[in-house]
C-alpha cells in the first residue's frame, strides 16, 4: 500500500515518525492514538445509528414502487401484450 503512494517511500515514513516521536515524547504519543481510536469508532458509530441510512431504504423501496406500478400503466408495455382486437396468426 505504501509503495503505492509515489510521493512517499520508507526513508520518508521513518522520518516522519521520529519527527512525531520527537515532537509528542513517548508518554503522548498512546494518549493521541487512544483518542484517534475513540474519534473514529464514535464516528462510525454516529454514521450507523444515523436516520439518514434508514431514509435512503424507505425513499428507495418507494421509488421502486412507483415504477413498477408506472410499468404497469405504460403504454409501451401494454403494446406488448396481445391484442385483443387484432386477429391472431396461424
Amino acid at each position: 500500500m505504501i509503495q503505492n503512494c509515489g510521493w512517499i517511500g520508507g526513508p520518508e515514513i521513518i522520518i516522519i515518525l521520529v519527527v512525531v516521536l520527537l515532537l509528542f515524547g513517548g508518554k503522548k504519543i498512546p494518549e493521541l492514538a487512544r483518542g484517534l481510536g475513540k474519534g473514529i469508532r464514535d464516528f462510525k458509530k454516529a454514521t450507523e445509528d444515523s436516520s439518514i441510512k434508514n431514509d435512503i431504504k424507505d425513499v428507495t423501496s418507494e421509488i421502486q414502487d412507483l415504477k413498477s406500478s408506472v410499468n404497469k400503466i405504460n403504454p409501451k408495455n401494454m403494446l406488448k401484450t396481445d391484442n385483443l382486437l387484432k386477429p391472431k396468426k396461424k
